[in-house]
């Protein structure tokens, strides 16, 4: 009887540290998967040591388990882990020093390049290719292989972050992997130990992000009001400045200076082979 009341107190306990206290969800199935899921947390700062020997080829092979569009596979990832290289892409990245730190970065690709390969060997031409839709299908599985590793990575005792910030330059990020026409960088992932405690953020509630056959608007208002206070106690006890997400959302958004470049990010597709069409 102990072990389902401990059990039950655990489950409680995850989906409070991820809602706060005041909007848990109702209890459902549970298993070792699930906590690890709700135990994420991006981690921003990691110890030197080197990764166990094979980690990389086992965090790939969990990448590409993950589902892909009609079995493409229009994603690809660099490893790097050559401390100059590592410094060059944290520049890019606004000087992000964990991008130095840890001691693996693996930049993730929408990659269309290998179908234009194989379209050049097979003497056809892929007239889907140049479309917003199938850049989108490249971006989706790339961002389902990564976060395959990121499960795998936790699973395994060790801390990730995404790096989006690759995107401030992807030209740049193009130019110092090598990557050819049709090959992005969409976002970065660090790897490793880290070092540290980092509690589990906050998330809204299910209700403002949870509808039942059709969308509804909820009370927008007062679930606001209550994330906001709970996102502002967890950035006191873990941040260096208080915020709020009403607060995050409108500086993320309403300034054209806060997507540090990205707000040319078509042009520069275009020239990395993507057209958008």
């Amino acid at each position: 009887m102990n072990s389902i009341a401990d059990a039950a107190a655990r489950r409680t306990a995850a989906l409070a540290a991820r809602y706060g206290r005041a909007a848990v969800p109702p209890a459902g199935p549970w298993n070792d998967t699930i906590a690890l899921l709700l135990n994420h947390r991006s981690v921003r700062a990691f110890l030197p040591e080197p990764l166990p020997a094979g980690t990389l080829e086992t965090l790939v092979a969990a990448a590409q388990s993950a589902a892909t569009s009609s079995n493409m596979q229009t994603f690809s990832v660099v490893a790097v882990t050559d401390p100059a290289r590592k410094a060059r892409l944290a520049h890019v990245a606004n000087d992000q020093a964990y991008i130095e730190q840890c001691p693996l970065f693996l930049v993730f690709l929408a990659d269309l390049s290998r179908a234009q390969r194989l379209a050049q060997a097979e003497g056809v031409e892929l007239v889907n290719l140049p479309y917003l839709e199938t850049f989108l299908v490249a971006a989706i599985d790339a961002a389902l292989a990564a976060q395959n590793t990121v499960v795998a990575a936790e699973s395994l005792g060790l801390a990730t972050v995404y790096i989006g910030a690759l995107r401030n330059d992807a030209a740049a990020v193009a130019a110092e992997l090598g990557l050819p026409q049709g090959a992005m960088g969409v976002f970065g992932l660090c790897v490793g130990h880290g070092t540290g405690t980092w509690e589990v953020k906050p998330r809204l509630a299910q209700a403002a992000v949870l509808h039942r056959e059709t969308y509804r608007v909820p009370d927008e208002a007062a679930l606001r009001a209550a994330y906001d206070a709970e996102l502002a106690a967890f950035a006191r006890r873990n941040e260096t400045t208080a915020y709020t997400w009403t607060e995050r959302v409108k500086n993320r958004l309403g300034r054209l200076s806060s997507l540090n470049g990205r707000d040319r990010l078509r042009g520069v597709l275009a020239g990395l082979g993507f057209p958008l069409l």
